[in-house]
């Protein structure tokens, strides 16, 4: 079977938000190309050390690749990636170059190509991302494992801000807590929750696809007596009242439910907010204060901002 790779040249505020406009259009994952892997700094976690090869990377910016499969509505799906990419600029999302290339791989190329980028990372103190294909071995008695197939959709669980989200939910995640985590993508932030001791999560996504991955990543780590999926927009129809939500999605989405999360949010509960760019923290401060939150921490890593609030 021929696949018809997509290649978009943009930037690291862009990323998320086109990795979500290709999964929609039906690419079974993304490749990310940031020349900041060359340069930043890893210990050696796992016993080795990966080489990257610098011309595999852009320059300057970000490159995301996507694939997607060749047949009589590829010219349209193209069209409508490139409309919507264009659209983010309306959302004052930079989107760089957004230099857009076609080409066409095989079948068996494509799929363990991109698994050369996809390697075991322990993302904070208690957690370690593995993909389903590799080994490894726990190195602590109290080390939380997450498995994830990123083939699925919605990306392998290490961005900067699910990791941040998951670092917040160490620090607020109390035994027997209810959680709903909006947006669920790969349902990575649900299983996280579970593990920490949550008696009850709720997984939302408006997205099928996010959901059905969600539902596959939470019997892969073995959490479905606790985690739940449903498709949902944001809070919409939500009444029950929880000890925390959390919200990795972009800033302009997170303004406009704040409100929302008040109301479903106990006195003294937290909201946990990520995807959102250094330009927009404040105005996600703002929102959040003005919907009675108290900002009790502020977590930054790269360009990327994560902020917990707690209900007052």
């Amino acid at each position: 079977m021929k696949w018809s790779e997509i290649s978009i040249h943009t930037t690291n505020e862009a990323v998320e938000p086109i990795s979500n406009i290709l999964h929609e259009a039906g690419a079974s994952g993304v490749v990310i190309e940031d020349p900041y892997e060359l340069v930043k700094e890893r210990k050696d976690q796992f016993g080795e050390i990966y080489q990257l090869n610098p011309l595999d990377y852009p320059e300057d910016g970000v490159i995301v690749k996507a694939y997607l499969p060749v047949n009589s509505f590829l010219a349209e799906t193209v069209d409508e990636i490139k409309e919507e990419i264009n659209n983010l600029l309306l959302y004052n999302i930079d989107i760089g170059k957004n230099d857009i290339s076609i080409s066409e791989v095989n079948e068996e190329e494509w799929a363990t190509a991109w698994k050369k980028y996809y390697h075991p990372v322990k993302i904070s103190e208690k957690f370690t991302i593995v993909p389903t294909w590799e080994e490894y071995t726990s190195v602590s008695s109290d080390e939380l494992i997450i498995e994830l197939d990123p083939g699925m959709a919605f990306g392998t669980g290490t961005h900067p801000t699910t990791v941040m989200c998951i670092q917040a939910l160490e620090r607020t995640v109390k035994k027997d807590d209810s959680i709903i985590d909006v947006g669920t993508g790969s349902g990575v932030l649900s299983i996280a929750a579970a593990m920490l001791g949550a008696e009850k999560v709720t997984a939302l996504d408006l997205d099928e696809v996010a959901v059905n991955s969600a539902r596959e990543n939470i019997e892969l780590n073995k959490v479905h007596h606790v985690v739940s999926v449903a498709q949902n927009n944001l809070l919409d129809g939500v009444k029950d009242e929880v000890d925390i939500v959390v919200a990795n999605i972009l800033a302009e989405v997170i303004l406009k439910f704040t409100d929302d999360v008040a109301s479903v949010v106990k006195k003294s509960g937290y909201f946990i907010a990520s995807g959102i760019i250094q330009q927009k923290k404040q105005d996600v401060k703002d929102a959040m204060t003005e919907a009675g939150f108290i900002i009790e921490e502020t977590i930054q890593m790269e360009d990327w901002v994560a902020i917990i609030g707690r209900r007052q």
